[in-house]
C-alpha cells in the first residue's frame, strides 16, 4: 500500500510513521477496526499537493494522506482540480476511537447545510466505508435534538425523517432521526425506543449540518479522550485524507490504517 504525504517531513508525520513501523513488527493492534491487522505500507514524499493528487490519479500512490500543514480548504481545492468528484457531493468523515469503541461520523468538515439529496448521498458514501472498516453490518443514527418525533416540528427534524423515509426499504441498517444518546447508549435505548434495530448500538453517526459534525467530533476528541483519523474526504475519484492541523501522532496512526483499509 502506498500512501503519499506531501507534509512529509512534518515531524508528526515522521513520528507516526516511526511508530506505525514499530507496530507493524512488533504485531500491536489497531483494535476496533476489522481485523486484518497493521498495514504494510510504504510511504511516499511529495513536494506538494498538486504533485501528490497527480501521484494518487496515475496510480504510482493508492493515497493521500494531507492536511496537518496545508489548510483544508487547499487540500479540498487539490483534489476537486486534480483527483474530481465521483458524484455530486463531497463531505467530510471522521472516525473515531478510544480502547475498543470505534465510531464514524459524517459530514462534519464539509457540507455546510446539506438538503435531503446531499444527506442521502452522504449517508451512502459513509456506508461504503463502514463497510470497509468494520467487521460487523454498519447501524446508521441519523441525530437529532429529537428522537423520533419527540422534539416535535423542525426543519432539521423534518429533514432527518425524509431522509428517513427514503432508506425505508434499504438494505442499510438505519434509523432516525433520534438524539445521541439514544443512538450508542442501550439502556437509553430501550427506555425510549426499544424495537429499533440502530438505537443503542449506532457504529455510524450521521448529523444534519456542519455545525453539529464539527462540534460533535472535536468533543469525541478533546473532552471524550477518543483518537481521530481525517477528515476522510468522501465523494473524490480517489481515497484522500485532509487531516486537522491539531492531529496528534496516534491520530496520524490511524488515519494511516483506515486510509489503507479504505484504498484497499
Amino acid at each position: 500500500m502506498n500512501i503519499v504525504f506531501p507534509e512529509f517531513h512534518n515531524p508528526t508525520i515522521q513520528a507516526a510513521l516511526a511508530r506505525h513501523a514499530e507496530m507493524r513488527t512488533s504485531g500491536e493492534p489497531i483494535p476496533g477496526l476489522a481485523e486484518q491487522g497493521i498495514s504494510e505500507i510504504t510511504a511516499l514524499e511529495a513536494p506538494d499537493l498538486a504533485t501528490a493528487c497527480t501521484m494518487v490519479k496515475s496510480g504510482q500512490a493508492d493515497t493521500m494522506i494531507a492536511g496537518i500543514d496545508y489548510s483544508s480548504r487547499d487540500v479540498i481545492l487539490a483534489c476537486k482540480e486534480h483527483l474530481g468528484l465521483s458524484g455530486h457531493t463531497f463531505s467530510g468523515l471522521a472516525v473515531m476511537q478510544r480502547d475498543r469503541e470505534t465510531y464514524l461520523l459524517a459530514d462534519m468538515a464539509a457540507c455546510k447545510h446539506p438538503n435531503k439529496d446531499q444527506l442521502i448521498e452522504i449517508i451512502h458514501q459513509t456506508h461504503t466505508s463502514a463497510s470497509k472498516l468494520f467487521a460487523e453490518p454498519p447501524r446508521v443514527a441519523l441525530l437529532s435534538f429529537s428522537t423520533f418525533g419527540s422534539g416535535g416540528h423542525d426543519d432539521t427534524i423534518d429533514l432527518m425523517q425524509a431522509v428517513r423515509q427514503e432508506f425505508q426499504d434499504s438494505e442499510i441498517l438505519l434509523d432516525g432521526e433520534m438524539q445521541l444518546d439514544a443512538a450508542v447508549n442501550p439502556t437509553v435505548a430501550q427506555k425510549k425506543f426499544p424495537d429499533s434495530p440502530v438505537a443503542g448500538r449506532a457504529n455510524v453517526l450521521i448529523v444534519p449540518d456542519l455545525n453539529s459534525g464539527n462540534i460533535l467530533y472535536k468533543a469525541f476528541e478533546h473532552i471524550a479522550g477518543f483518537h481521530v483519523a481525517g477528515p476522510i474526504l468522501q465523494g473524490f475519484n480517489f481515497p484522500v485524507s485532509d487531516l486537522s492541523r491539531g492531529s496528534s501522532v496516534a491520530d496520524v496512526i490511524l488515519t494511516i490504517e483506515v486510509m489503507a483499509k479504505l484504498a484497499q
